[in-house]
């Protein structure tokens, strides 16, 4: 069975690193390559046309305002119709993305709607890890198995899931809260959901967004509990209206 892949990359001066993401991305899988340029200043958006991508703009800093606008493109506005399934990795090459194809497989065999590209279960190399995010990784995914019952080992950016599958999640977070906002939701939903390892290296360059800084990553940390527990209270206080989806603060 032929799936229709779309993949997102949202990216914030990422000019060095992008064409190694977009060269490695296995393109016979692929039907669109969407990066979502986040306010960058150093000709990422050249860059990634330059790669083939489409490229969007999304001047609203955060890593979800980015994902919701490829989503929002991917599904709504391009004359092909929508994919069957969207892909999301990140754009300073930190992921292997020619490894795209082991996360596409349990949909393609009808196993899974929703694959995880697990770090934890896979290899790292030198520093790619750092010990605030094996921490934060450790505890996120300790209170999603206690809270919501369902086991994950990781909250990594690389990860794909079919378009009604996405429907269901009903996403809305515009920041720090986008990885986790999908895996508590699905977890919720009852969706379908399996991790596959995947191999992490350090960024080529620059400072990551989030665990490059002392704010980023107290932020990140505060954002991602945050959700955690505002999604387990709205399932326990959900009001009758089915369609409730609480906003993530």
């Amino acid at each position: 069975m032929s799936l229709k892949v779309d993949v997102i990359i949202p990216a914030l001066n990422e000019a060095e690193s992008l064409p190694h993401v977009l060269g490695a991305l296995p393109r016979a899988s692929i039907r669109h390559i969407l990066v979502v340029d986040n306010g960058s200043t150093d000709g990422t958006a050249e860059v990634a046309r330059a790669g083939g991508a489409v490229v969007l703009h999304q001047p609203e800093r955060g890593y979800g305002a980015a994902c919701l606008l490829g989503i929002d493109h991917a599904l709504n506005r391009t004359e092909a119709g929508p994919p069957d399934v969207l892909a999301f990795i990140d754009g300073d090459f930190s992921d292997y993305p020619e490894q795209l194809d082991t996360l596409l497989e349990p949909l393609v065999r009808g196993e899974a709607d929703f694959v995880l590209g697990s770090r934890v279960l896979g290899q790292q190399t030198g520093r790619s890890l750092m010990p605030a995010q094996r921490f934060g990784n450790a505890l996120a995914t300790w209170l999603i198995r206690i809270l919501y019952g369902v086991r994950f080992t990781d909250l990594g950016p690389f990860r794909i899931i079919r378009r009604e599958a996405l429907a269901q999640l009903q996403m809305v977070d515009r920041n720090y809260g986008w990885t986790v906002e999908m895996q508590v939701k699905a977890a919720r939903l009852g969706i379908r959901t399996l991790e596959v390892p995947v191999d992490y290296r350090e960024r080529i360059a620059g400072e990551s967004k989030v665990s490059g800084t002392l704010r980023g990553t107290f932020g990140a940390g505060y954002k991602i509990l945050r959700t955690i527990f505002v999604h387990h209270w709205a399932t326990r206080h959900r009001p009758a209206n089915p369609a409730f989806n609480p906003k993530s603060p």
